[in-house]
C-alpha cells in the first residue's frame, strides 16, 4: 500500500454533495480512524453521524429503499427496551438503552442514505490508518516502559544478565493488555481481522502493501487473544483452499505451519495450553491467564438461563444476576473483577429472554446466507460471530455503535464486499492501494 501522506489522507474524504452528506460520512470516516486509538475519543464523531443521519432521513424521505433485514435491528432495540419493564436495576438499564440508540438509527439511516463500495472501503482505509497508527503509539510506550524497566533493574548487572532479563520479562511490556492499554485487545484483534478480511482479497503486489499485512500480523501476535487466533487460523485455511496453484498452494501451507508454529509459542498461548491441562486445580490468581474466566463466566450464564428460559433478567439486571451467580458458584475472580457473560448470545439471553437471542440468531444466520458466495466474505462472516462468542460487544458504546455499522452494511442486497458502486451515483475519489 502507498504511503499516506498529509494530503494523501485529507483525499481520503468524502467531498461529493451537500454539506450534511459531507458531515455524516466524514464524521463515521474520522469516528473509525479513532476507534483503535481510545476507547472514547470516537464516540463525538459517532454521535455527529447519527444525528446528521437523521438530518437525512427527515430531508430525502423519498430516497428511501426498503431493506427488511435492517429491521431486525430496530426490533432487537425494541426487546431491549422491553426488557426495562420487567428490570428492578433501571439505572444500568437506562444506560444500556442509550448507549444502543445506533442500532436503532444506524440501519434505519442506510436505508435512506445511498452509500457505494468505493465510500464503505473508505471507512476500512481509515480504520487501517487508525490502526497503524495505534501500533506505532502503543510499540513507543511499551518500549519505553520496558526500556525504563531494565535500566532500573540492571544498574549493576553485566551485559548477559541484562539479556536474560530482558528476553524473560519482554513479554509482561508487549504483550495482551499490556501493550493495548487503551484499548481491550479483543476489540483491536476483530479490527484487524476485518481490514485483513477486506483486503487479503486483493495480491500483494507492492512492497508498502506487503510491510503493512506483516505490520498487522505483528500486531495481532501481540494482542494475544486467544479468539483471534482462531480466527486467523480459519481465514489461513480458507485463503489457502482458494490457491489453485499446486506450488503456491505447498509453499502457503509451509507458511501456515510455520506461522501457528509462531503463533502457538506466544508466552500468553503456551501459558494457555499448559494451565488447561490441569483447569479445575487452577488458582484465582491464574484464572485470568488461563482464560477460565471466560469459561466460568459461560457456565454461570447457562445456569441463570436454564432458571429463566422465556424472559430473562431484564435489560438492566443481568448483571447483577450474574454477580449473585458468581457469588453463589464461587467463582471469586469473576465476582471481583464484576465480569459480564463474555459472550453475546448468552449476554443477549440474559437481558432479552428467548425473543431477542433468536433476534440476534437470525441476523447472524441471514449475515451467513449473505456471504456464503466467496471465501473472504465468508472470513468476514466467521470475525464477526465468534467473536460474539468470546465477547460482549454489545455492551460497550464503540463495540454497540460497530456491530450497528459494519453488520447491516453487510446485509445489503449487494455485498460491499464485491467492489461494485451499489445505488450511489456521487462521485468519491478512490484511494489507490
Amino acid at each position: 500500500m502507498q504511503k499516506i501522506g498529509i494530503s494523501k489522507f485529507f483525499d481520503m474524504f468524502y467531498t461529493e454533495g451537500d454539506w450534511v452528506i459531507k458531515t455524516f460520512w466524514n464524521s463515521l470516516f474520522v469516528a473509525f480512524f479513532l476507534m483503535p486509538c481510545g476507547i472514547n475519543l470516537p464516540s463525538p464523531f459517532f454521535i455527529i453521524s447519527m444525528g446528521f443521519g437523521m438530518g437525512i432521513v427527515v430531508r430525502d424521505r423519498e430516497k428511501f429503499v426498503f431493506e427488511p433485514a435492517m429491521l431486525l435491528f430496530p426490533l432487537y432495540f425494541v426487546l431491549m427496551c422491553t426488557g426495562l419493564l420487567y428490570t428492578e436495576n433501571l439505572h444500568n438499564g437506562i444506560d444500556l438503552i442509550q448507549r444502543s440508540l445506533s442500532l436503532l438509527l444506524f440501519p434505519v439511516i442506510f436505508m435512506f442514505v445511498k452509500e457505494d463500495a468505493a465510500t464503505v472501503k473508505r471507512l476500512f482505509d481509515f480504520l487501517l490508518a487508525g490502526l497503524l497508527i495505534s501500533f506505532c503509539i502503543n510499540f513507543f510506550n511499551a518500549t519505553l516502559g520496558f526500556v525504563s524497566h531494565i535500566l532500573e533493574n540492571t544498574s549493576t548487572m553485566g551485559i548477559f544478565p541484562i539479556f536474560d532479563l530482558a528476553i524473560n520479562e519482554w513479554h509482561t511490556f508487549y504483550l495482551g493488555s499490556a501493550f493495548s492499554k487503551w484499548v481491550n485487545p479483543n476489540y483491536i484483534s476483530i479490527y484487524i481481522l476485518l481490514v485483513l478480511g477486506y483486503y487479503l482479497k486483493n495480491k500483494l503486489v507492492s512492497r508498502n502493501r506487503l510491510l503493512v499485512v506483516l505490520l498487522l500480523f505483528a500486531y495481532i501476535f501481540l494482542l494475544a487473544s486467544i479468539a483471534a487466533y482462531v480466527i486467523l487460523g480459519l481465514m489461513s485455511i480458507l485463503l489457502l483452499i482458494d490457491v489453485d496453484d499446486k506450488q503456491r498452494k505447498y509453499t502457503g501451507i509451509i507458511i501456515f505451519i510455520l506461522g501457528v508454529t509462531i503463533f502457538l509459542n506466544n508466552p500468553r498461548v503456551y501459558g494457555f495450553y499448559e494451565l488447561v491441562k490441569d483447569f479445575n486445580g487452577v488458582a484465582d490468581q491464574e484464572v485470568g491467564v488461563l482464560g477460565k474466566a471466560k469459561v466460568l463466566s459461560w457456565d454461570a450464564s447457562i445456569k441463570l438461563i436454564l432458571e429463566a428460559p422465556i424472559l430473562g433478567y431484564g435489560t438492566g439486571d443481568a448483571n447483577d444476576a450474574l454477580m449473585e451467580k458468581y457469588e453463589e458458584l464461587g467463582y471469586g475472580f469473576n465476582f471481583q473483577n464484576q465480569y459480564n457473560a463474555h459472550n453475546q448470545f448468552l449476554q443477549t439471553y440474559l437481558q432479552t429472554g428467548f425473543a431477542g437471542f433468536a433476534v440476534l440468531l437470525v441476523i447472524f444466520v441471514l449475515l451467513a446466507l449473505r456471504l456464503k458466495g466467496g471465501r473472504h466474505e465468508f472470513s468476514v462472516f466467521l470475525i464477526l460471530f465468534i467473536s460474539l462468542l468470546a465477547e460482549s460487544m454489545l455492551v460497550r458504546f464503540n463495540g454497540i455503535v460497530f456491530f450497528s455499522i459494519v453488520v447491516p452494511l453487510l446485509l445489503k442486497k449487494r455485498s460491499i464486499l464485491g467492489g461494485r458502486v451499489i445505488r450511489n451515483t456521487e462521485k468519491v475519489i478512490p484511494l489507490k492501494l
